[in-house]
């Protein structure tokens, strides 16, 4: 059996077991840092075709971050 990680489960529990419009992802765009909503990111990053898990820099449920890279 495959373990998830941390943030792989952090997105399967924020769309599957609570409201995703609640998340904030905060993803590394050239040399800038994008902040926009779970959903949105989902739709743009394609299934992680076009923007890969690395370039997620953190996780926030309304002001708690709860996955951050360090």
């Amino acid at each position: 059996m495959v373990r998830k990680g941390k943030l792989q489960e952090i997105i399967s529990k924020a769309t599957h077991a609570d409201n995703p419009e609640l998340y904030t992802v905060g993803y590394r765009d050239y040399d800038t840092i994008k902040e926009v909503s779970l959903l949105e990111f989902l739709q743009v990053a394609d299934n992680f075709q076009v923007i890969p898990a690395s370039r997620i820099m953190y996780v926030k449920r309304l002001d708690k971050v709860l996955f951050e890279k360090s």
